[in-house]
């Protein structure tokens, strides 16, 4: 793993602790999660015990540990969504997905996760997608939304 990424971003941070979640976030930005080797390297760089740098990393749930994949697929299933039909909703996913909330495709093509409130009752169930809200969701839209992303992947040419 290349890390001269790590060293620039805690350089642009000018090595400071109290930029953890700032230097955190952007290693994330660039690897799609936080590698050990990174997390290391940050808290060598900060004169950080390793141990606090993985408190920050695991208490916040933006901050993943593992790989995610290129498409992020949310569905939140809090009591609005949920009694509009969000658990069918989730059943159609793992099964088009083949995975489990949590997971990510073995292709790395999509990270599938739950939650309990994504804050926009009023349109629910809703689906979070790759940083855009998808509301009013059924079981046959959600299927479309993942099959367009599927189409749109095979039209670039990119192997799964």
């Amino acid at each position: 793993m290349d890390l001269k990424s790590v060293d620039l971003i805690v350089d642009k941070h000018q090595e400071k602790r109290t930029a953890l979640i700032s230097i955190l976030h952007d290693v994330q930005d660039r690897y799609k999660y936080l590698p050990e080797e990174a997390l290391k390297m940050v808290a060598s760089r900060l004169r950080m015990d390793i141990n606090e740098i993985y408190g920050v990393a695991t208490f916040y749930k933006s901050f993943s540990l593992v790989p995610k994949g290129k498409h992020s697929v949310t569905l939140c299933l809090g009591t609005a969504c949920h009694v509009r039909g969000g658990p069918k909703i989730l059943r159609e996913l793992k099964t088009l997905l083949n995975i489990e909330p949590g997971q990510t495709t073995p292709d790395k093509q999509f990270s599938f996760n739950v939650v309990n409130c994504l804050g926009v009752c009023a349109i629910g169930p809703v689906m979070f997608v790759d940083g855009k809200f998808y509301g009013e969701m059924n079981s046959l839209k959600a299927k479309r939304v993942i099959e367009k992303i599927n189409k749109n992947k095979r039209k670039s040419g990119v192997k799964s």
